[in-house]
């Protein structure tokens, strides 16, 4: 059997190999501005930029950067929410050669301080709402210098002016400029595109550090090349052939301070040419929808519990939306149940794809294909150029035959270039030209894997491991669940034992011994979960992966 089995499984018109361009990873929003100048590039609340407004606007926002005393290399924050804005700032600072932060609108104070610590950020983008937060911290980091936006600013007239009568202020968004800070408006007014500065920017210059790791330890910063970013830009595109350049509408629901968005969402969509309707929220399902059906979007990114609310939402289930032109939605951050996928499927009629990746190899490794054999419960085989193996638990260098279960590791050209400030962790995870991931997983003879859990996840009750994300896989199968997450928590007698936290579908009732029954016969004794508590709903990140470390944290706050 070939050590590449997915080769043979690749759709039709999907290069095992790609001839990828030596170019920063702008290049495709300059080539989409000449090949479809007057076609859409952001739409937001109904105000639409065209992609020669959008290169026009990033190159003003470059030369007011340098203004500031931006150079190449300098690192920018972005602290903004999917919104117009965020795309200009994103490639304005690329295209001065600074290298972007993304930072998550939800984080607190304090994780804020170690962001821009860690990072060395001298400058920082805001939505006005975030703009006192980041004031709080400032005094702690080396940030001198805050641009403040308002989501007013690419809302259209109407809108825009409703919002300063009626939102403005109670949402948070009227601030009071301290000295030094500076609008947007006011700073970019000045600049015209001609006076961009001429920074040589090439494949090899940093674009990105993508801080990972939040979750499970310390937040590490994950350096990502201009080249990287566009090698998978361009696989995510080469793996849907059936896309068609300067015609696809991308729902940007999943946030783009996160890789996920950001290079599956974005920068896929800069390479397509396509439209990206712009949803500052995605947790507001109305909105989700509505742009949905409004802009006809063919092309919707997304998480399974972004999924499956939308097809428990009561609007969706009384018919009173039409998703029919939704083609194809990569579905990615956790696993992907069954029911989710077909019933999805069926509303809108479009392909519901688990894909897999992560900041490290900004973004994606792994997806199903498109047209062929998608199969439930796989992560799918690896992209154009990408190697993969499963090495052994025990030594973590000997490759294990098919079906075997063991790391996870990686090869290609997204693999990023090292953590930031982190030799000995960058030594850990990159060996001998390896990603080495984290993820247990094994690969079936046609070449598809199958994530089994995280390395760290595992739950060892009475010295059995227990994956959380197979018990969580069979408990989702309970036509009643709507949500579930699975974790260890700490036992007397075992060591540790198994817990599921659940979320009942509306107007369903279940109890924890009926949960318990539903296992017995589809797991092992000893996986099946001891505790069972019932939830409104489970604590997740902004792109829908439920917080496991966050449940165990909470119940132990009430032993």
């Amino acid at each position: 059997m070939s050590d590449r089995p997915w080769l043979e499984r690749y759709d039709e018109g999907v290069p095992q190999t790609i001839d990828y361009p030596e170019v920063p990873l702008f290049y495709f929003l300059e080539e989409g501005a000449k090949k479809y100048p007057d076609a859409p590039c952001t739409i937001f609340k109904g105000a639409k930029i065209s992609y020669s407004e959008m290169v026009d606007r990033t190159d003003r926002f470059a030369a007011a950067l340098a203004s500031l005393g931006v150079k190449k290399g300098d690192r920018v924050g972005i602290f903004i929410p999917n919104t117009p804005q965020f795309v200009v700032a994103y490639f304005g600072a690329l295209k001065v050669g600074a290298v972007v932060v993304a930072t998550n609108p939800l984080y607190t104070a304090r994780e804020i301080e170690h962001q821009a610590n860690d990072s060395g950020m001298e400058l920082m983008i805001v939505m006005s709402n975030f703009y006192n937060t980041v004031k709080e911290v400032q005094p702690k980091t080396k940030i001198k210098q805050i641009v403040v936006t308002n989501i007013k600013e690419t809302l259209p007239p109407a809108t825009a002016f409703l919002f300063t009568l009626l939102k403005e202020k109670k949402a948070g968004f009227r601030v009071e400029l301290s000295e030094g800070d500076i609008w947007w408006e006011d700073l970019i007014a000045d600049f015209k595109p001609e006076d961009r500065p001429n920074v040589d920017v090439g494949p090899d210059d940093v674009a990105i550090f993508q801080y990972s790791g939040g979750t499970t330890g310390t937040p590490k910063g994950a350096i990502a090349l201009h080249r990287n970013l566009v090698a998978n830009s361009l696989q995510i595109r080469r793996w849907m052939p059936q896309a068609i350049d300067g015609e696809e509408v991308v729902l940007m629901a999943i946030p783009l301070y996160h890789v996920y968005g950001m290079v599956a969402g974005m920068n896929f969509g800069m390479a397509t040419g396509a439209a990206l309707v712009m949803i500052p929220n995605a947790r507001d399902i109305k909105d989700d929808l509505d742009n949905l059906q409004k802009y006809k979007c063919t092309i919707f990114p997304g998480v399974p519990t972004l999924y499956n609310a939308i097809n428990n939402w009561p609007d969706v289930l009384a018919g009173k939306y039409d998703l029919s032109s939704i083609k194809a939605c990569i579905s990615g951050s956790a696993a992907l149940m069954r029911e989710t996928k077909e019933a999805f499927e069926e509303l809108t009629g479009g392909v519901v794809f688990e894909g897999f990746g992560l900041s490290e190899a900004p973004t994606a490794t792994h997806c199903n294909p498109l047209i062929g054999d998608n199969r439930v419960g796989s992560i799918g085989m690896p992209l154009s150029d990408v190697d993969a193996r499963i090495v052994s638990l025990d030594d973590e260098v000997t490759v294990l035959p098919v079906g075997e279960i063991g790391e996870l590791v990686i090869q290609g050209p997204q693999v990023f270039k090292g953590y930031h400030n982190m030799p000995t962790e960058t030594k850990n995870t990159l060996r001998d030209g390896w990603l080495y991931t984290g993820d247990i997983a094994r690969m079936d003879e046609d070449g598809y894997f199958y994530i089994v859990d995280r390395k760290k996840e595992v739950i060892k009750p009475g010295g059995f491991q227990v994956w959380p994300r197979e018990v969580e896989e069979i408990i989702a199968d309970n036509p009643k669940v709507l949500e579930v997450g699975v974790a260890g928590i700490p036992d007397p007698k075992r060591g540790e034992t198994v817990k599921a936290w659940v979320v009942v579908k509306p107007g369903e009732t279940l109890t924890g011994e009926e949960v318990r029954e539903f296992c017995k016969d589809k797991m092992a004794a000893y996986k099946v979960p001891t505790h069972v508590e019932f939830r409104d709903e489970l604590p997740k990140t902004t792109v829908g992966k439920i917080l496991r470390r966050e449940l165990v944290r909470e119940h132990k706050e009430t032993m």
